[in-house]
């Protein structure tokens, strides 16, 4: 169970990739991601109600991307543009004033962080964001990834480490003190 946060307005709950084919059933799952969408949604909740932001990235990708093994990648098709698999989780409360941000979109370079591309740093900047807490999937990917990258960028990072889980389960722990010796608190 992750702890209660103190929300407020200089916050942003960077909700990573919690896509269909990302949960149980999709192109590439993983296990339990879709556990995963109820505790989600309270910190959504507790986020918009202290005023805080809330963001969720998303793989956004064409059709041949360089990233799918047919074309040389190192991942099966997923999360292809206006296809189901790319959609959001159905139960995923995420409100009509969600920043959605699209990460990979072009056909030949890859990109695992929200910021990635994406001009998000400079996004939350400009909203006065000082602090960004990072969940979704998966773990030991785009969620590391974007977790590192906010890091960099000078904002307060924290990983909610009970609303994440990785591809390899078996990384939980070395992705977990990875994190942590990077300077980002791992919140139970």
């Amino acid at each position: 169970m992750t702890r209660q946060l103190d929300y407020g307005p200089h916050d942003v709950l960077l909700v990573v990739d919690m896509q269909n084919d990302f949960c149980e059933g999709g192109a590439l799952a993983v296990q339990g991601g879709s556990a995963l969408v109820p505790g989600i949604n309270a910190q959504i909740q507790a986020a918009r109600q202290a005023g805080a932001l809330v963001v969720a990235s998303r793989d956004w990708h064409p059709i041949d991307h360089v990233s799918f093994k047919h074309r040389g990648g190192t991942w099966p098709v997923h999360c292809v543009q206006d296809t189901p698999g790319a959609a959001y989780h159905p139960d995923l409360a995420l409100s009509e004033d969600t920043v959605r941000v699209s990460k990979a979109t072009a056909f030949d370079a890859d990109a695992y962080s929200a910021f990635d591309g994406t001009g998000l740093g400079g996004y939350l900047r400009d909203r006065g964001i000082e602090r960004v807490i990072v969940c979704g999937l998966a773990m030991d990917v785009c969620v590391k990834a974007t977790a590192l990258e906010a890091h960099q960028q000078g904002f307060t990072t924290l990983l909610l480490a009970s609303l994440t889980e990785p591809v390899a389960p078996e990384g939980r722990d070395d992705c977990a003190r990875e994190l942590d010796a990077a300077g980002i608190e791992v919140c139970p």
